[in-house]
């Protein structure tokens, strides 16, 4: 008999992917120009001209065998040493090569730190709005999902529920800054809160509480805005990394952990998730790629134009009297629904064409979610798809 609990996960896609998908036939039938389709966040914004002459060179100059050959499990020593060098650079940090394991992207990353260090009955604490996925990777690993509401409006963590929360069941609590789907980015002040409050609750209940700092949108920030880096605050830390949004490489899926060398028993976490990438068959990331960012490592694709696409749409949508959350990072506009049923008002927007995705799933009912990561004239045209969207309520 099949597993019925993967059989069900597989016959049904994300709220997200149907969302996708539904598009991809709209404009098949009424052509792409006429679906304003915010749905998935897919770049827009093509890599830099430095990854295409990584990738050239490297081929043209790499044996054939070794070119396309398996590296180390945890990934290629050099590029590991790369990457911990630019992270030192960076962040005044003191994590060396195998502090980092290559992954095959942020969901791995995710899968394997919850697979190394999470146990059955124990919980992992995520906080609203939170990328629907975080339940399937938290449940994957037997460990069962703890939700804390964010502060209404401004979508910051709040301090006073988190402390409730948290229990001697507490074994980790993920952070995502810039936030998918808000584009919040939590603030130093509320970052200190935090860490402060998970030493205390340490000592009180005499074990590890693991933090773990999901970051793809690191450098997806706007106006200077600053992003702490966890390893800095908090010892017990694990980074995952996906190099998808920055350089544009979703489809690549490369990234990587990185293991704060300040841990407790740092060696035994490092080996834990190394156990993981093995038992769920991760081993050894795209060799290529791994190749590629270690080439690419200060290298952005254009940031500056999310931040336009993020002006244009935050404007656009206020003067219409929509209520939206500011977007400090990421390339997401968080946008309260006309009506309290969010798919209620989703499937409303699809009369004009408009395809948003609806926070229920994220843990925020009466929500959309709008991806701006599109050609910034889309932006501007959908802008009376949305004022008839709008003016439908009145």
């Amino acid at each position: 008999m099949l597993n019925e609990e993967m059989v069900g996960l597989g016959k049904v896609r994300s709220e997200i992917r149907e969302i996708f998908e539904y598009g991809n036939k709209r404009k098949q039938e009424i052509g792409a120009e006429n679906v304003f389709d915010f749905s998935i966040g897919n770049p827009s914004v093509p890599a830099p001209v430095s990854v295409n002459e990584a990738i050239r060179d490297i081929v043209d100059n790499t044996d054939s065998v070794m070119l396309h050959g398996y590296t180390s499990a945890q990934g290629d020593f050099s590029v590991r040493k790369t990457i911990a060098e630019n992270i030192n650079s960076k962040f005044n940090t003191e994590v060396n090569a195998d502090s980092i394991y290559m992954t095959v992207g942020a969901a791995a990353s995710l899968t394997i730190t919850l697979k190394a260090i999470m146990n059955p009955g124990e919980e992992c604490i995520v906080f609203t709005p939170f990328f629907p996925e975080y339940g399937v990777f938290i449940k994957s690993s037997g460990a069962n999902l703890k939700v804390v509401k964010g502060l209404d409006k401004t979508f910051q963590i709040d301090i006073d529920a988190f402390e409730k929360a948290i229990s001697e069941k507490t074994k980790a609590v993920i952070i995502n800054s810039p936030n998918n789907p808000s584009g919040v980015v939590y603030t130093e002040e509320t970052i200190i809160k935090l860490c402060d409050i998970m030493r205390t609750k340490e000592k009180e209940f005499g074990h590890e509480i693991y933090l773990i700092s999901d970051e793809p949108y690191r450098e997806l920030v706007y106006d200077d805005t600053f992003v702490p880096y966890l390893i800095n605050y908090y010892d017990n830390t694990f980074v995952c990394y996906s190099y998808s949004k920055a350089l544009s490489l979703p489809g690549e899926r490369i990234g990587y952990i990185v293991v704060s060398n300040k841990m407790k028993n740092e060696r035994d976490a490092y080996a834990a998730v190394c156990g993981a990438g093995r038992v769920l068959g991760y081993v050894c990331a795209p060799s290529l790629f791994q190749r590629v960012v270690a080439r690419c490592v200060n290298d952005t694709a254009d940031i500056s134009i999310y931040k336009k696409n993020r002006d244009v749409l935050f404007n656009g949508l206020t003067e219409l009297g929509f209520e939206c959350v500011y977007p400090d990072g990421a390339f997401y506009l968080f946008v309260k629904a006309l009506e309290e049923d969010a798919h209620a008002f989703c499937e409303k927007a699809k009369e004009q064409e408009l395809l948003l995705v609806p926070a229920d799933s994220f843990g925020t009912p009466g929500y959309v979610r709008v991806s701006y990561c599109v050609q910034t004239e889309t932006i501007e045209k959908s802008l009376a798809a949305f004022k008839k969207l709008a003016e439908s309520y009145k």
